[in-house]
């Protein structure tokens, strides 16, 4: 099997060193491993033309229009069974090129679309264009990086690396590291180098066990599902919502302690699982063919040129 292993941090500084970590552990447990320092590589922001999402709606591969580096990226990410992924924590979240990626990731690459793209291609007598190997289930595990010592400046870390996953991944660990400047380097602190090492055994352990994949191997967290502590307060009683899954449940106090019951329809539309995914592509698919247009729309753009 090949793990992925991709960094968007500095040449052989904190990031790299914690993706290769997991993939050392990786190698040694019988896997091909494929590094990518994103830094190297030439990858440009989405213009939000919807190109890819006209082609998957009408059958097509959803192929970007972009000309850059991407296609390294895409290739390596279909040939991977597991994938490993560390963005450094500038300011509170997950730094800016990581997010470029999950931009250029979105629709083109959700599975939700490509999956109906290929029906629509059949019923058109067509032979699909998505890449076969998109629909290859893939255990992965996300990592963050951050030098504040107070943990809340990293708040938004984890849970923003769940935008990576739109082609349906199986996240099975994930780490948020803090305090990182209170070591010259992340190889001094053992802890989280020894971490790193489990995390790659719960790769591996996820895609060699029965069942594996549907195993949650990291840290628990206020949702079932995601595992994150994100809440959202929706003013409607006691409801609450996962920002990350989307799912909606009731927060209460058992024994002084902050509970949330998120049901089980609710867990099973969860926007990290297919079924979440189908809902989105259900909601554009719509508003594109209910989308009100504008007749004289050249005309009264005209005064804002």
């Amino acid at each position: 099997m090949k793990a992925l292993g991709l960094s968007f941090g500095r040449k052989m500084q904190n990031s790299e060193i914690m993706v290769k970590q997991v993939l050392k552990q990786l190698e040694a447990r019988g896997f091909e491993t494929h590094f990518i320092r994103m830094l190297d590589l030439d990858i440009k922001p989405c213009k939000g033309c919807t190109a890819c999402v006209g082609s998957l709606l009408s059958g097509g591969s959803g192929a970007c229009i972009i000309k850059d580096d991407f296609h390294i990226v895409e290739e390596a990410i279909l040939e991977a069974d597991a994938i490993v992924v560390c963005a450094p924590i500038y300011v509170w979240a997950p730094s800016g090129l990581f997010k470029t990626i999950c931009d250029r990731m979105g629709p083109s690459h959700d599975l939700a679309f490509r999956t109906n793209a290929v029906e629509i291609a059949k019923k058109m007598g067509k032979e699909p264009a998505v890449d076969p190997r998109a629909f290859k289930p893939r255990a992965a595990a996300y990592l963050t990086v951050g030098g504040a010592r107070t943990k809340n400046w990293t708040s938004l870390g984890l849970p923003q690396m769940y935008e990576f996953g739109s082609m349906g991944l199986h996240v099975v660990d994930a780490l948020n590291v803090y305090a990182a400047m209170d070591y010259e380097h992340i190889l001094a602190n053992e802890e989280v180098m020894a971490r790193l090492t489990e995390v790659g055994n719960h790769l591996a352990d996820a895609l060699e066990t029965e069942g594996g994949l549907d195993k949650w191997y990291g840290d628990e967290g206020v949702c079932p599902v995601c595992h994150m502590d994100l809440l959202t307060i929706l003013h409607d009683g006691n409801k609450v919502e996962c920002p990350i899954c989307g799912i909606t449940g009731e927060l209460t106090l058992v024994d002084g302690k902050i509970h949330v019951d998120f049901p089980k329809e609710e867990q099973e539309r969860s926007r990290v699982l297919y079924a979440g995914k189908y809902e989105h592509f259900v909601e554009i698919r719509d508003s594109v063919k209910t989308m009100k247009k504008i007749p004289d729309l050249a005309q009264r753009l005209q005064e804002y040129k």
